[in-house]
């Protein structure tokens, strides 16, 4: 399994910005999604994740209601929707897979990643 991550980039505080992660390779197994973050100086920390059979997510807090994840499987391709952008959004951020569950929070659960790309808010 391959992930490519895209669509960071630099927003002002209170805007949005799309990121995309195309999934190829395939497993005997369903995969379920994530994306991770990870801030500078800052260990990585789960966002959300999308299970791969049931479309069920599970959200941190900290962006609870303010972000989305959703994915397009006959497009391969994971999204996360961010809305109401803050300071502490600044991050890489990191597109994840496992087979198997989707509701693991710890970064090690999760067996494949993508390169990261980055997210910059600033006032």
């Amino acid at each position: 399994v391959q992930l490519q991550a895209s669509g960071g980039g630099s927003v002002q505080t209170g805007g949005s910005l799309r990121l995309s992660c195309v999934v190829s390779g395939r497993t005997q197994f369903p995969i379920s999604l994530a994306w991770f973050r990870q801030a500078p100086g800052k260990e990585r920390e789960f966002v959300a994740a999308i299970s791969g059979t049931t479309g069920r997510t599970l959200e941190s807090d900290p962006v609870e209601d303010r972000f989305t994840i959703s994915r397009d499987n006959t497009e391969g391709t994971l999204y996360l929707q961010m809305n109401s952008l803050k300071s502490e959004d600044t991050a890489v951020y990191y597109c994840a897979a496992r087979t198997g569950g989707y509701n693991y929070i710890a970064s090690n659960a999760w067996t494949y990643w993508g390169q990261g790309t980055l997210v910059t808010v600033s006032s």
